[in-house]
């Protein structure tokens, strides 16, 4: 008898723990990392005029590389990231919301879009001539909010479970410099690399991102030709290395951190052979700082933004902004954008919205509370040059980085409040 009750306790012991388990299990399901990729191509067809910053964009006749879209999406409990990069000079935020209005199950803050900032793509900020006129092409921009979006989607459509590796270290050999001080500049590469953990991608690489200051210039906006530069080379070296997708965001690379092309005889390499040269180096550099990282399989995943407004100080920067057809501001006195911060494992991620000093980046850096300091530039707008208003008109090296800058309180403003996202978010952790 007794034998009899026990089991039917048991039993029914164990039909009140089967909802239980399950809710375990769908718990444990929803803390797995995921992370998504996908890309496209966004090379106008007939080929249109390039950009290499303020002024008239000059006509092409040839293209070297393709232009793209790349996107990866991370989700893990109730945390949704997608990290985007457009080949272009910059991509101002009136362009990003629109994209990010098209973009399904991501919050609109967590959606950082930036730029690789090469010097021979179309004109995405549409720089309005002293007379208010523009040459930019309105419905070659529109398409490539679309393709933004659409890049997204499918990013979130293919996540998978995965794992990361993460490591920062120095980038060695000639790949940048800078140009006003050769020696002032940040040789450390950045690097996450998302491996899939199941099925055909089972320990493959899913997706590479890359993470360096450097100005993607070798070619310029004068020669005629269409190119994402030295990006090009470095994503087609990764990608046929790893079998994954690969992602470039730039860094603090402003005050010029340029591609190293001198030939040592006063003379520079401008050709599609010298971005081969540089973009190879560098994803060799990437893969090689990567490769003896240590396998981080449960990584945490958190991010957060803040509103921030710089003044408009420059005469030129105003005309800009509010001359331009695609609504960059609605103030004649500042402009407001998003900063991000991200922990992604280990990994501590900060977003510029533009081009900053090498200082500026190394002081962020400097008090990020990780070994794995990332800083996105010209992500999520690119309001030209950032300078602390120690440098900003003190020296006349930087008479034009000051002249295509917001202001002299840019360079603070941005320092006091991305250290004030440091200090209220949690630390990055594996």
């Amino acid at each position: 008898m007794k034998i009899k009750s026990y089991t039917s306790c048991r039993a029914i012991l164990d039909l009140l723990l089967i909802p239980f388990f399950i809710l375990v299990s769908l718990n444990v399901h929803s803390q797995q990392l995921n992370v998504g990729a996908a890309q496209r191509i966004i090379t106008p067809n007939p080929l249109i005029a390039v950009s290499g910053g303020v002024g008239t964009p000059k006509p092409t006749t040839e293209k070297k590389g393709e232009l793209y879209v790349r996107a990866m999406v991370l989700e893990k409990g109730g945390e949704k990231i997608a990290i985007v990069n457009v080949d272009n000079l910059g991509w101002p935020a009136s362009l990003g919301n629109r994209a990010r209005k098209l973009i399904k199950d991501i919050p609109f803050n967590n959606i950082l879009i930036g730029a690789t900032h090469t010097h021979s793509a179309p004109d995405a900020y549409a720089f309005p001539d002293e007379k208010g006129n523009f040459a930019a092409d309105l419905k070659y921009l529109d398409w490539c909010v679309i393709q933004i979006a659409d890049a997204v989607n499918e990013a979130s459509q293919n996540l998978e479970p995965a794992q990361l590796k993460i490591a920062v270290g120095e980038a060695k050999g000639k790949i940048a410099y800078n140009y006003y001080a050769p020696e002032l500049y940040d040789p450390r590469c950045g690097v996450i690399q998302a491996l899939g953990t199941k099925g055909k991608n089972k320990d493959r690489p899913i997706v590479t991102l890359l993470n360096y200051a450097i100005h993607p210039e070798v070619i310029g906006s004068d020669r005629g030709i269409l190119s994402p530069d030295l990006i090009g080379p470095l994503y087609d070296r990764i990608e046929a290395k790893t079998g994954g997708m690969a992602l470039f965001m730039n860094g603090a690379q402003g005050g010029m951190v340029t591609a190293d092309n001198r030939l040592g005889n006063g003379h520079e390499a401008f050709d599609w052979e010298e971005c081969k040269r540089i973009g190879n180096l560098l994803a060799d550099e990437a893969l090689k700082i990567i490769s003896t990282a240590d396998i981080q399989e449960n990584p945490e995943l958190y991010c957060t933004s803040k509103q921030t407004e710089f003044p408009i100080d420059s005469e030129m920067m105003r005309y800009i902004i509010n001359n331009s057809p695609l609504n960059m501001g609605d103030s004649d006195s500042a402009v407001s954008t998003t900063l991000n911060l991200l922990n992604i494992g280990s990994a501590q991620i900060l977003t510029i919205p533009g081009e900053a000093l090498p200082n500026i980046g190394y002081y962020l850096k400097r008090n990020m509370p990780t070994e794995h300091p990332f800083l996105f530039g010209l992500t999520n707008d690119a309001f030209g040059y950032i300078l602390t208003k120690e440098d900003f008109n003190s020296f006349k090296r930087y008479d034009y980085v000051s002249r295509t800058s917001l202001g002299e309180k840019t360079g603070e403003i941005l320092i006091n409040d991305l250290l004030a996202l440091i200090k209220s978010s949690p630390k990055p952790k594996k």
